[in-house]
């Protein structure tokens, strides 16, 4: 499982470093291919391609014209890309992914359980303060015994 946060840097060509705990988690349960992609572009959503796979192998079983279906792909497609995992454990970020989400420098990689999200480190704080934890969201935890 991805879980965590921890701190990477975005190099002057716009490669992400692992972080070593993802890296060996990444290593040892995938492989060296993700899905790159976002649905708004304010953050980067890295998928190892398997899981990516899984997802696309639901939307298949949607009619072509589900307007749902389409306004995912739309987004994941426009923002979305498959990449390789390097020796060193870099993967590039897509040049319109760096520049709408901000992948800069220092940021913020956040375990999903089966994906992370790549957040920079100012616009991840924000989205924490801007989105407490609701009652609503409380009962939903508590209704799984969380």
């Amino acid at each position: 499982m991805l879980r965590g946060s921890y701190t990477a840097t975005v190099d002057s060509k716009g490669r992400l470093k692992f972080p070593a705990a993802f890296k060996s988690v990444l290593e040892e349960t995938y492989s060296v291919e993700f899905y790159i992609t976002s649905l708004n572009g304010d953050f980067v959503r890295i998928y190892p391609f398997s899981v990516w796979r899984e997802i696309e192998d639901k939307l298949a079983s949607l009619p072509s014209f589900d307007k749902t279906k389409k306004k995912f792909l739309n987004r994941t497609n426009y923002f979305g890309q498959m990449v390789r995992m390097d020796g060193q454990g870099r993967i590039l970020i897509p040049a319109l992914l760096r520049q709408t989400a901000h992948m800069r420098g220092e940021v913020a990689v956040v375990g999903g359980l089966t994906y992370l999200d790549v957040w920079s480190r100012e616009r991840f704080r924000d989205e924490i303060d801007q989105n407490p934890i609701t009652p609503e969201d409380e009962e939903t935890l508590s209704n799984l015994g969380i």
